[in-house]
């Protein structure tokens, strides 16, 4: 199929730039001793998955059950469950997944622990289990310190749970600019405290999980962390540019919109709007955009209704008609994915793939 005769809005994806970003982290990863256990988050596909894991993943991360039960379609010999499962239905659903691969659990409760071990214990199974800890972001973790060795050993106690090790998400670096290399340098020294730790403890750290999509490629600055869960990597998008941790060449994922409307001078009209892009703003950014047209930058995505994108081309570096099309990069293509029913894999003018996004819309 020839691009040309997708219906639009359509999420495509550019094959050749997706499988480069495929092959730089998994080599990356190996490069650094580094086990590479990324978020489905932003592709929510488990072919897409699967192609990770075949680049050399040991296996694949999710936030919530229902993604996990997606993800055992890619053939995963490992989950990691990278938040706090609460509510014994839900436990039950992950221990049916615990059958078919090995899970394992971040979590920053004891509370949210003994729910697990029960579960696990009813289904004669056994759960890894990593102790949460929060290194700057202030949204989960217990604090550094007493509070991460107490659930640790905590957990320890309960049967059919393995301590594994420990998991933080640094997403309060944004840019590796020199701010963020700074926290960056903040968070090697909690990472050796806690190690530290660890070690007075007697207690082993098998795995220290963290990483992210702006740190990725100075997770190795990072001693004694060994495993890395970056999610956007796969696709990138506006707001990884202008974090720089990826060039415009890196962002696989536009959104192809149709124009539909010139009638008000100065704008055009495309066929997509909150029910098609994020409503994520773009990072430090102080006017409103919602997206980069790459046919003419100097247009400006500022507004949107739930069918109506909005296109300010009074910078345009080219006239639009009615019925021509464009290509839109969003701010935020996790949350854009999560909208869209399939993406198509091009390469070039053809449609190669048609992925349906098995998992949108798991929230549970």
């Amino acid at each position: 199929m020839h691009i040309s005769e997708l219906e639009t809005p359509a999420l495509v994806i550019d094959l050749d730039i997706m499988e480069r970003n495929l092959a730089r982290a998994a080599a990356y990863a190996r490069n650094h001793g580094l086990r590479l256990r990324p978020h489905t988050k932003t592709h929510k596909t488990p072919a897409i998955g699967r192609m990770q894991l075949d680049h050399g993943a040991s296996g694949l991360t999710v936030a919530k059950v229902g993604e996990a039960e997606v993800m055992l379609a890619a053939d995963t010999p490992d989950l990691l469950v990278a938040y706090p499962v609460v509510g014994r239905s839900k436990l039950r659903r992950l221990m049916e997944v615990s059958r078919k691969a090995r899970v394992t659990v971040a979590l920053d409760s004891l509370f949210a622990a003994q729910q697990l071990s029960e579960a696990a214990c009813e289904a004669r199974t056994s759960v890894g289990v990593l102790a949460e800890t929060d290194v700057g972001l202030g949204r989960v973790g217990v604090d550094p310190g007493a509070a991460l060795l107490d659930l640790a050993k905590g957990i320890q106690r309960l049967p059919q749970l393995t301590f594994e090790g420990v998991a933080f998400y640094p997403g309060h670096i944004r840019a590796m600019d020199e701010h963020g290399k700074r926290a960056l340098s903040d968070l090697a020294g909690v990472v050796q405290r806690i190690s530290d730790d660890f070690r007075a403890a007697g207690i082993p750290l098998r795995i220290v999980s963290g990483g992210s999509t702006p740190s990725l490629y100075y997770s190795h600055l990072v001693p004694g962390m060994n495993e890395i869960r970056p999610g956007t990597y796969v696709y990138n998008d506006l707001n990884t540019l202008v974090c720089g941790a990826c060039g415009l060449e890196d962002c696989a994922a536009s959104i192809l919109v149709t124009v539909v409307s010139t009638a008000r001078p100065g704008q055009m009209i495309v066929d997509g709007g909150s029910k098609t892009f994020s409503s994520d703003r773009l990072i430090g950014a102080t006017e409103v955009t919602f997206g980069r047209v790459v046919e003419a930058p100097g247009c400006a995505f500022v507004k949107m209704n739930e069918e109506h994108g909005y296109i300010d081309v009074h910078q345009a570096e080219k006239r639009f008609s009615v019925g021509d099309r464009v290509h839109i990069i969003p701010n935020h293509i996790c949350a854009a994915v999560n909208l869209h029913e399939c993406v198509y894999g091009v390469r070039g003018e053809q449609v190669e793939q048609v992925w349906r996004v098995e998992g949108r819309g798991k929230l549970q």
